[in-house]
């Protein structure tokens, strides 16, 4: 029994990988089921670890409430839960959010051995220098989410009529709180998705330069919409470190695009010009 579990959980192919590199489909399976279960597996463990610490969790993510609520009228917003079991839903959704965060970078690494064999050797080493980037950029979008947060609660909880109470169901709360972070998060790596699709010879510096303004009004667009608040700072907070950021992924494909041209001289030529060669 136990060494039928360690199989499962070690998924190791039936079939060796032949010399071209390819590996039966049912291996495929297999391997996939057992970084299944392993990601699982480390979930469960985290999320019981998670119950021994929740009230350092629950002080993390109750904080930007907290600090809204010193800025607004006495009792004009109210944490509640909602029902007989919702203290325990609270312990559940809480801790089992700070799972999905605290493995991430686990669950990320089995995706990434995944697909890992299928890449060539460049796709592998431009792979590993991308993820070096995304994730610093990616915290730094999740950080700048949380202490923009309180501000955005203060605006949308002060909406409230005077004389009215809001009364915030937490688990309502948490929804918005890891939604919050999450488009900040994502909104950070846009640049790195535009070196990506430049790379990939979609997107070229000249392309990006020449709709430069509409990007940007995009950007500030998106950030209006994403924001929890309807006030022009924390969509200022988002989109200036936005546009920063795509300036940047910017200069950089301008860079690739000419060292591409200096080994390809006609690369970038439309198909109405007529090549040096």
């Amino acid at each position: 029994m136990i060494s039928a579990l360690f199989s499962l959980f070690r998924g190791k192919p039936l079939h060796p990988v032949g010399a071209d590199g390819r590996m039966a489909l049912s291996d495929h399976l297999r391997e996939l089921r057992a970084r299944i279960l392993r990601v699982a597996l480390v979930m469960l463990i985290v999320l019981i670890a998670a119950l021994f610490f929740f009230d350092h969790l629950f002080d993390l993510v109750y904080g930007p409430y907290l600090e809204a609520r010193r800025h607004l009228p006495k009792n004009s917003s109210i944490a509640t839960t909602n029902g007989p079991g919702g203290g325990l839903m609270l312990y559940l959704k809480l801790c089992g959010f700070a799972a999905l965060i605290g493995t991430a970078p686990y669950w990320l690494y089995q995706i990434w051995a995944f697909i890992l064999p299928g890449l060539h050797d460049n796709e592998k080493r431009w792979s590993r220098i991308f993820v070096a980037i995304a994730v610093p950029l990616f915290i730094a979008g999740v950080l700048l989410g949380y202490f923009t947060l309180p501000k955005g609660l203060e605006i949308l909880i002060g909406i409230n009529p005077g004389g009215i109470t809001n009364l915030v169901e937490f688990s309502s709360y948490l929804q918005f709180f890891s939604r919050t972070i999450l488009v900040f998060g994502l909104a950070f790596e846009i640049p790195v998705f535009v070196v990506l699709l430049n790379r990939a010879g979609l997107v070229s510096g000249k392309t990006l330069g020449a709709y430069r303004s509409w990007i940007i009004i995009g950007i500030f667009v998106f950030a209006a919409a994403a924001t929890p608040s309807t006030d022009p700072f924390t969509m200022t907070f988002m989109a200036v470190p936005m546009v920063v950021l795509f300036l940047v992924s910017e200069v950089i494909a301008r860079a690739h695009d000419r060292r591409k041209a200096a080994r390809r001289p006609g690369a970038g030529l439309s198909p109405d010009e007529v090549s040096p060669l």
